[in-house]
């Protein structure tokens, strides 16, 4: 396997790792305690980003984690969480699609940020 192979397989793992606790946290706020998806959708990625960005930092780019690196990955990602729940709200979209929605947006878009901005060799 060539190595960003390796990183993509490893972001992946670490990615349902972070999926499953985003959707719990997701459903507990919008379901159990009736909060609108925009802020249940932020809130739930707010828990789960810093288990993924000190995952990946660690096992997916072995780099070095930062506050500076971290709080860019947090608005870069977490300002696409509130735009999904956003959205979702405003066509009153299922809480289900917008789960799954964002947890493929942020596969994808996260890898390829995470990979190309806060994560490559030189970045502060």
């Amino acid at each position: 396997m060539r190595p960003q192979e390796k990183q993509f397989a490893s972001y992946v793992v670490i990615g349902l790792i972070n999926t499953l606790i985003h959707g719990v946290v997701f459903f507990t706020l919008h379901i159990g305690l009736a909060i609108s998806q925009a802020y249940s959708n932020l809130s739930a990625f707010a828990v789960a980003v810093s288990f993924s960005f000190y995952a990946n930092a660690r096992y997916t780019f072995n780099a070095k984690r930062s506050w500076s690196r971290y709080l860019r990955f947090v608005a870069f990602m977490g300002s696409l969480s509130l735009s999904v729940g956003y959205l979702a709200d405003f066509y009153l979209l299922a809480p289900i699609i917008t789960w799954l929605v964002f947890s493929a947006i942020s596969l994808c878009c996260g890898f390829l940020y995470s990979k190309r901005v806060i994560f490559r060799e030189g970045a502060p």
